[in-house]
């Protein structure tokens, strides 16, 4: 059995749990490597990355690097005399930081590699109308998402999933993935696999534009749309009421299938549902945000707030 000095690298929560998995298995955490602290919010306070809060919590020695290629970071990083990292969620590693540990520094990705490689695969495999996704572990080489597997666990999307329920099953699968991973290599017995050549699908970062709901697409598209972005960034529309142009956030829907007439984008109200007609159905919210305001069920922003009967989507 190898006697393991690890350094563990991540930020969101999604880090977070694989971190408490291996101090709950009882590794040797010598330290942690964590975004800077950041001002957040409008009141700009200073914020601190959820990995570190919970490396404060747990009396772990946490080094912020601005540069990962800083003969200081460097430096410290060498004191730590660890022969194993692991990232989660983290940001690329110059080539000296990913090659120092003995036993290499391996990364997991949130995705059955070499399908959705990137910054964002758990939107994606929704939004693509994915029915499985899973989890990878490998060891990091030059590119990104690209070094031998090392362990996989495939995971089930629902059908009507939302990107906050499959991030968290993914995050306690992967915490797993992790764990078991480190157990081989503690017993010498890894065999990583180089990835296969196939015909990728991609997992780039999601940006504003990604997130606009393009109401001619079909029922299907639109939905998987909504759920893979729900609840953050959250996919979004521009509602013209009255002359009024509206940034709305849409959150939890169902979809409707039924034959109508009505122009794509028609926004249709009654006392209690907001619904869009789109092609062959309709999408009925159930929970948005208009601009400036909360996020709210459709019932409750129905009690305050008049849809003309001109109003629209788009």
């Amino acid at each position: 059995m190898r006697d393991l000095r690890i350094v563990f690298m991540g930020t969101p929560d999604f880090a977070v749990a694989p971190l408490d998995a291996l101090l709950k298995a009882k590794y040797n955490i010598v330290g942690v490597i964590t975004a800077p602290d950041k001002p957040a919010g409008r009141g700009r306070k200073i914020n601190q990355s959820a990995v570190k809060k919970y490396a404060l919590e747990n009396g772990l020695h946490i080094l912020q690097p601005t540069n990962l290629k800083s003969e200081e970071f460097i430096e410290e990083l060498k004191d730590l005399n660890a022969n194993l990292q692991i990232v989660v969620a983290f940001r690329m590693l110059p080539t000296i930081v990913w090659k120092l540990p003995k036993y290499g520094t391996f990364n997991l990705h949130a995705s059955l590699l070499p399908n959705y490689r990137g910054a964002a695969p758990i939107n994606w495999a929704i939004i693509n109308g994915e029915t499985k996704t899973g989890v990878s572990t490998f060891f990091i080489d030059e590119k990104i998402d690209t070094g031998n597997i090392i362990l996989q666990k495939e995971v089930e999307i629902g059908k009507d999933e939302i990107l906050g329920e499959l991030h968290d099953k993914l995050m306690n699968v992967g915490s797993a993935l992790v764990v078991e991973t480190v157990k081989q290599i503690e017993k010498g017995k890894v065999t990583a696999i180089k990835q296969p050549e196939v015909e990728e699908k991609p997992a780039p970062k999601i940006f504003t534009n990604t997130c606009k709901i393009n109401w001619n697409d079909t029922i299907e598209n639109i939905y998987n749309l909504i759920r893979g972005l729900n609840p953050f960034p959250a996919a979004w529309t521009t509602l013209i009421n009255n002359k009024e142009e509206i940034k709305v956030k849409i959150f939890d829907v169902k979809p409707e299938f039924e034959e109508h007439s009505l122009n794509v984008g028609t926004v249709i109200t009654s006392k209690n549902e907001i619904k869009i007609a789109v092609v062959k159905g309709f999408i009925k919210i159930e929970s948005l945000q208009l601009s400036g305001k909360r996020k709210m069920d459709s019932k409750s922003l129905l009690n305050g707030y008049v849809f003309h009967s001109n109003a629209v989507v788009q």
